[in-house]
């Protein structure tokens, strides 16, 4: 009787599993799937000092240190340099501000795909991700499998063999975004296939301490983080452009 039991439970748990995958037909369903999975153990503030690499076509590359910090979802501020420098950028809820020497120089209209699919996904409603992935001209009809990595992956947005097409990938066991591909933001008839890689459990959840953007098959930008921080305490003046040079969070 127990091993009937037990039998059964198996069967059961089996069909569970099954079925929950079998729901993931199309990019609304998965995008929903990662906020699902995720949705409780997520953090919501995240802060990290980063490597940024230019990669040039004559072999040579150049580096600068930026401090990066987030308010999930839709808040993003990116401190260029030594932060008494005062330049960066701030994104909130789609709008970019420049600031440059402390003052704000510029603002505009800005998705940030990254992190709507990187880090946002896992911590707003699905359907406003699905709102904004379709806004964007991702097609969230087009869903099939794929490799990736040497693990099995979900493309969204583009048929097999279509490599031109807005798309983005997720692993399929663990439900994390790994790469996309979109027009180039400084020459719309190149693409910029950007990679998250060597991800690291933080915080309940995970975080890539690396992006790589490839175009035309090679490495041209890299984005390394140390000093990784989860859930830290971050003031709304963190992300008000017009308080930018006067509220930091950095180390000196």
């Amino acid at each position: 009787m127990n091993h009937l039991k037990r039998s059964l439970l198996i069967c059961a748990l089996l069909s569970f599993t099954l079925g929950h995958a079998q729901d993931i037909h199309s990019g609304d369903a998965l995008l929903r799937a990662m906020h699902d999975r995720y949705q409780s153990s997520w953090y919501r503030t995240l802060t990290f000092t980063q490597k940024s690499t230019n990669y040039k076509p004559d072999g040579t590359s150049s580096a600068e240190t930026w401090h990066e910090a987030a308010l999930l979802p839709g808040k993003l501020r990116i401190d260029i340099g030594p932060a008494t420098n005062g330049n960066g950028y701030v994104l909130v809820d789609g709008t970019a501000t420049t600031v440059k020497d402390g003052k704000v120089s510029g603002t505009v209209p800005l998705v940030n795909m990254l992190l709507v699919l990187g880090f946002d996904v896992y911590t707003q409603d699905p359907d406003i991700t699905a709102k904004v992935v379709k806004g964007e001209g991702y097609d969230l009809s087009k869903l099939r499998e794929d490799t990736w990595d040497g693990h099995p992956a979900y493309v969204v947005g583009a048929d097999k063999g279509d490599l031109t097409s807005k798309q983005f990938w997720v692993a399929k066991d663990t439900l994390l975004f790994v790469r996309e591909i979109e027009p180039a933001r400084g020459d719309a008839r190149k693409l910029d296939d950007i990679r998250f890689a060597d991800y690291r459990p933080l915080a309940g959840a995970w975080v890539a301490a690396r992006v790589e953007v490839h175009s035309v098959d090679k490495l041209v930008f890299s984005e390394d983080y140390t000093d990784i921080q989860a859930n830290v305490k971050l003031a709304p003046a963190v992300f008000d452009p017009q308080q930018f040079n006067t509220t930091h969070w950095e180390k000196p």
